[in-house]
């Protein structure tokens, strides 16, 4: 099953070219409006890093839950499938990612309109 964000995270991360890498060219975006200085690209850094361990944690957590679905159609449901697709661990481990991602992230766009205020009094 192919997701938003499973199409987000297989992406390539090294190409330049248009249209390649849509969370890479977000980022580019982001990076043209802020001030050219260094806090600015490991901000852009950071919250690209963050943007893909985010993706690829929600990858995984949507993964688990295809496979509790998989787990209750007719030729798979018993009591032993239905017991191993609720007893995932990974996906208790991926959920906690994602709220440390989600709070890194919120505080990275946070820095980020306060630079795209200071460039744009400048």
């Amino acid at each position: 099953m192919t997701t938003h964000a499973a199409a987000l995270v297989a992406a390539p991360a090294t190409p330049r070219r248009a249209g390649a890498d849509p969370l890479r060219q977000a980022v580019e975006h982001l990076g043209h409006v802020l001030p050219r200085r260094a806090d600015s690209t490991v901000l852009l850094d950071f919250l690209e890093d963050d943007l893909r361990e985010g993706l690829d944690a929600l990858g995984d957590i949507e993964a688990h839950f295809a496979d509790v679905l998989e787990a209750l159609q007719p030729g798979a449901l018993s009591p032993l499938s239905m017991i191993q697709a609720g007893d995932d661990q990974l996906v208790l481990q991926r959920l906690e990612v994602l709220m440390d991602v989600v709070t890194r992230v919120r505080r990275r766009l946070s820095r980020a309109a306060g630079l795209m205020r200071e460039a744009s009094t400048t």
